[in-house]
């Protein structure tokens, strides 16, 4: 029997403490993604799930982009984000609690909440006033880079 310190009894240690943690990293989750907030839109639903710490937390009716216009499809970050803009585009239109994504795409409130649940907007992500305070609240906290927008069809 070998010695209790011999050369090949600490690499087999070594080995086996290094397949026990890969597998133990395999298991867990990173912890980056438990700080992100996730908003998932499907375009067909006309809904958002936001996701936080990977768990589903809310479930919105959005609208997005009536005939014509065009919601861009994709997962994004981000890029910047107001408490109040008025659209360059659009007759200076309120957008409170505005999250912008991609170019001029962002998700914010809208005062039309009946429309809520069907295709609405100029391609924007709307949402009732209240919930888009909450979405932009979240993103702040947690900030942008550990946040995303994934948009489905």
């Amino acid at each position: 029997m070998p010695p209790p310190f011999a050369p090949t009894r600490p690499l087999a240690m070594f080995a086996l403490s290094v397949a026990l943690g890969v597998a133990a990293l395999a298991a867990a989750p990173p912890q980056a993604a438990k700080a992100d907030v996730v908003a998932r839109v499907n375009l067909s639903s006309q809904q958002m799930i936001v996701y936080v710490d990977g768990r589903a937390r809310y479930g919105w009716d959005v609208s997005t982009a009536r005939k014509g216009y065009r919601t861009p499809v994709g997962s994004y970050r981000p890029t910047r984000m107001h408490r109040m803009w008025y659209s360059r585009k659009y007759d200076d239109a309120p957008m409170p609690n505005s999250v912008f994504f991609h170019g001029g795409y962002a998700i914010h409130g809208t005062p039309h909440v009946r429309s809520l649940g069907r295709p609405a907007s100029h391609g924007c992500i709307r949402l009732a006033p209240e919930n888009a305070r909450r979405l932009y609240q979240l993103i702040a906290e947690r900030g942008m880079k550990n946040a995303r927008v994934v948009i489905t069809r």
